[in-house]
């Protein structure tokens, strides 16, 4: 693959912030239907569903992040990724375009990021007037990235 091949993502939003996940790490984008919490488990972990006879663990990247809990009704939008064998939910604010993006416009994390985002993102795209992080799907999704941030 060379720098000017184009790498798609699939882009997202999480407190007004634009995410952007690599395409090939996206299962689906679906809204999410009936969540049924999960007892004593971590703040971040919404619950879990049934997406046509897998169970799919949900986590909220608004609490993930650090941040006040989304608000889940019939609106709400996740992107079903795999991580180590598990199916897992994204919980996001919005769901927004498919951008095809060069790897040569990719740029290294500014220094002043947020910890928040720079522990979850393994660089940048600058948009029109936006900064979009690229989501770095196992550290989001792995507990000791996230508490060495905070």
């Amino acid at each position: 693959m060379s720098a000017d091949d184009p790498i798609t993502y699939v882009t997202v939003e999480v407190a007004g912030q634009l995410f952007g996940i690599n395409i090939g790490r996206v299962r689906e984008v679906f809204a999410l239907e009936r969540l049924t919490r999960v007892p004593l488990s971590p703040a971040e972990i919404a619950g879990v569903l049934n997406l046509r006879g897998r169970i799919v663990t949900a986590i909220d990247m608004r609490v993930r992040l650090g941040l006040s809990p989304k608000t889940i009704d019939e609106h709400t939008m996740a992107v079903g990724v795999d991580h180590k064998g598990e199916a897992l939910a994204l919980i996001v604010d919005r769901v927004g375009d498919v951008l095809a993006l060069t790897a040569s416009d990719r740029e290294a994390k500014p220094a002043t990021l947020d910890p928040r985002w720079a522990a979850v993102a393994e660089g940048v795209h600058r948009l029109d007037g936006q900064l979009m992080l690229i989501l770095d799907v196992e550290r989001a999704v792995d507990s000791a990235t996230l508490a060495q941030a905070a």
